[in-house]
């Protein structure tokens, strides 16, 4: 593959990276899992299944085992056509995943504090009305 379809298949693969990544350690839909996990990495005695149990509330941590399996399933290599390769890709495609999900993480927040400035303002218009 030239260079430039290596670098569009970066980028298009670490998209359900950072998906995958994103979903499991913050959304609703694993909460439970998640707090079970929060819990065991916390109170295990050994600190390798503190570890363990830590990787499934971390983001940054998981999206390094759902680049391995990425890589595994597409055999994604970048600039050599060797281990070296799948090396070079599995923390290009973790950096780039990383990088999506900061991206998300920020737009998130950027709407969340829209909404709240828009309630307080609707608020404050609904304070004005009833003094009136």
């Amino acid at each position: 593959m030239s260079l430039g379809t290596q670098i569009v298949w970066l980028l298009i693969l670490a998209v359900p990276v950072a998906c995958i990544s994103w979903t499991v350690t913050h959304e609703e839909i694993f909460r439970e899992p998640r707090d079970f996990c929060i819990a065991k990495s916390r109170t295990c005695r050994r600190l390798f299944e503190r570890k363990i149990f830590y990787l499934f509330t971390c983001e940054y941590c998981f999206s390094h085992y759902v680049a391995a399996l990425v890589l595994l399933v597409t055999r994604f290599k970048l600039l050599f056509n060797d281990w070296r390769g799948y090396s070079i890709a599995f923390f290009a495609l973790v950096w780039v995943a990383n990088q999506y999900t900061s991206l998300y993480n920020r737009l998130r927040l950027d709407i969340k504090k829209e909404r709240l400035d828009i309630e307080a303002k609707q608020v404050e218009v609904e304070e004005m009305q009833e003094s009136k």
